[in-house]
């Protein structure tokens, strides 16, 4: 019956397929004027309409001024996001030209701001180099802000102009004057609500950590952030640019040596590598392109690595830490530990999309790669002791690496005898596509039976962990493959873990990780991250993880129960039940719901909030799993003393 019902339908469609081509001609044609294709289509642009959308609006009009300071024409940039959500962002570069554009007959000014792809990163002499390459960025943000003003200092005076939704409402004028030497570009917007349907929430953290980012890579560079709705205020200088950076990125860890620093200009491509080893196991490496942070890597990325496995294995056989006969080490070897900043500014970058992530030029893999490599030697060379101490690290890395491959094989040959490569305690689903299937990992035996039960068998899978798994931060990947609970996981989701981590080999497309709503529980939750972000990253970076949010409250006031998810939630509710005999159940864990309502407030994907682990700056994300995580216990205790005023829900 079903395929019939499916038949019929691809019939019916087809037949207004057909009825719509005999119609299609030359008027159904849309061409989208100006900045419309924008508005009509602004993930293009900027990504998403969601919160990452709304800050990128302030980062693709920072970046413009990032731009002016890389050409050495601006030290100083000031960002402030108003208390009615708009931003402005004001730097004493150059300004923007305002004199008449020859091909358009409209002020320069106003064809930068209207115009797709019209920008000075062309090929001509106002920028050598830049991170705004499609000449799409201050366009689309003045086409999805619900009204743009744009200030330019120049020529002895202050000219403005006002847009609408990308339109200009005003011509450009002058409202000021100033002596001739003062110049630069003040941008203020508001971004468009009918777009940002979620609001104007900025957040000033996730803003901070760029900023500071921009900071250490423009060596020099002054950034001011204010935020006028609460009255915070950061500013960052830093005159050791990168060097800052890995210091700064290794402040809660035990350095083995000062940073390695090299700087260099090679055809017009200008290499900056930081670097430093530290007695941890996991690698923080940061590479950039222009300023913009290459999240996939690149060529630059490949040139560097190489150039650092080379170099270390000819050191350490030409001093005899690798005897004949020893193999030498493998990247993976010679990344354990390391903190390091790749920076490249070039003139012509080749970008793999709109969002950057990935360069592509062919000749700055072997350019990177003769820089890292001539200058790693000399360094070593002249730092026998520092040398020593990375030489010694990378061959106990290698000796827990081949530990771990023989635990990963072991893992491999041990699921291989169990009932269909799965484990014992994994209660799967019948739906084979992983796209449509979900795997809850749940904390303890007595949840794990609530959910066996309440779950739709069909598409939803349960893992039941016992107790909590290692802290994979104070721990080398073999450890982490010893332990019973991690090999479960490891095996259950099929796709390996570290280096050999494959995405394709995934069995479920939402991994969901459902703990108690109590300070076990959210250890637990805080461990399986740990381990997600070291050891399975692009789970996180494709989408893939969740985090279940159970109720905290079951409020009963007549037949139908209420669950609510947090304390305001349930003041609102008591507010509004007010006066009724009124009874309040506390759930302490997972395991206090009967299936029923598990299912009900949890599981059910009609019914259940669900929070979706993104990560949205990995060096940040990196010093944070650090401090709370890792072994130096000061930087924690700092951590909470000052965030223990805004704890909520703690069990006593």
């Amino acid at each position: 019956m079903w395929m019939m019902e499916v038949r019929e339908d691809v019939v019916e469609r087809q037949k207004r397929r057909n009825e719509d081509h005999q119609h299609y001609d030359a008027s159904d044609i849309q061409v989208l004027e100006g900045l419309e294709a924008v508005r009509r289509r602004p993930g293009m642009y900027i990504g998403s309409t969601d919160v990452r959308g709304l800050h990128h609006l302030v980062l693709e009009i920072v970046d413009n001024s990032i731009d002016e300071a890389l050409a050495g024409a601006c030290d100083r940039i000031e960002v402030t996001i108003h208390k009615n959500g708009a931003v402005t962002v004001e730097d004493n570069g150059r300004g923007i030209p305002v004199g008449i554009h020859p091909q358009t007959g409209r002020p320069a000014v106003e064809v930068v701001m209207t115009t797709l792809h019209a920008g000075g990163k062309f090929g001509g002499s106002g920028y050598k180099v830049a991170s705004g390459l499609h000449g799409v960025g201050a366009s689309a943000v003045n086409a999805l802000s619900e009204w743009l003003v744009i200030e330019v200092k120049q020529k002895g005076h202050i000219w403005r102009q006002r847009y609408e939704r990308g339109h200009p409402v005003t011509d450009l004028e002058i409202v000021g004057d100033v002596p001739e030497d003062e110049t630069g570009t003040k941008t203020t917007f508001l971004a468009d609500t009918t777009i940002f349907k979620s609001g104007l929430d900025y957040r000033f953290d996730t803003l901070v950590q760029r900023f500071r980012e921009m900071a250490f890579l423009t060596r020099g560079l002054t950034i001011i952030f204010r935020d006028e709705r609460d009255g915070r205020e950061m500013s960052f200088y830093f005159e050791g640019g990168i060097r800052s950076f890995v210091r700064y990125l290794n402040k809660n860890r035990k350095v083995l040596h000062e940073p390695f620093y090299v700087e260099k200009q090679v055809n017009g491509t200008h290499i900056e590598v930081a670097l430093q080893y530290t007695d941890g196991y996991a690698e923080s490496f940061y590479a950039f392109a222009n300023n913009v942070n290459t999240i996939d890597g690149g060529t630059h990325v490949t040139g560097f690595r190489a150039a650092l496995t080379r170099c270390l294995n000819d050191y350490a056989r030409k001093n005899g830490f690798l005897k004949e006969g020893d193999p030498n080490f493998t990247g993976e070897d010679t990344r354990e530990g390391l903190t390091g900043i790749l920076s490249v500014k070039l003139q012509e970058p080749q970008f793999e999309s709109q969002t950057k992530a990935k360069l592509g030029n062919a000749e700055v893999k072997s350019q990177v790669e003769s820089v890292v490599y001539e200058a790693l030697s000399t360094w070593l060379e002249q730092n026998p002791r520092e040398a020593k101490v990375i030489v010694e690290k990378c061959r106990t890395s290698a000796r827990a690496r081949e530990a771990a491959r023989q635990a990963r094989d072991l893992v491999i040959r041990k699921s291989a005898l169990e009932s269909m490569t799965l484990p014992g305690k994994l209660a799967d689903c019948s739906e084979r596509d992983p796209m449509k299937t979900e795997l809850y990992i749940v904390e303890g035996d007595s949840a794990g039976g609530s959910a066996k039960q309440g779950r739709d068998r069909r598409f939803q899978a349960v893992l039941p962990l016992r107790g909590k798994i290692l802290n994979v931060e104070k721990a080398r990947l073999d450890k982490a493959l010893a332990n019973k609970e991690i090999q479960a996981l490891i095996t259950a989701l099929g796709c390996g873990v570290g280096e050999q981590f494959d995405l394709n080999n995934l069995r479920y497309g939402r991994v969901i990780i459902m703990t108690d709503a109590d300070v076990d529980g959210a250890h637990i939750r805080t461990l399986l991250l740990t381990l997600f972000f070291r050891y399975m990253q692009p789970l996180i970076e494709n989408g893939h993880l969740y985090i279940a949010q159970p109720p905290l409250y079951r409020i009963q006031a007549g037949k139908e129960p209420i669950y609510v998810y947090s304390e305001e939630e349930k003041e609102q509710v008591l507010k509004r039940l007010d006066g009724r005999n009124v009874v309040i159940q506390r759930y302490k864990g997972l395991g206090e719901m009967n299936p029923e309502q598990l299912w009900e407030t949890t599981m059910n994907p009609e019914n259940r909030t669900l929070l979706q682990v993104t990560l949205e700056d990995a060096a940040a994300a990196d010093r944070t799993f650090d401090m709370l995580m890792g072994s130096a216990v000061p930087p924690r205790k700092r951590f909470i003393q000052t965030h223990a005023r805004r704890v909520r829900n703690l069990d006593v």
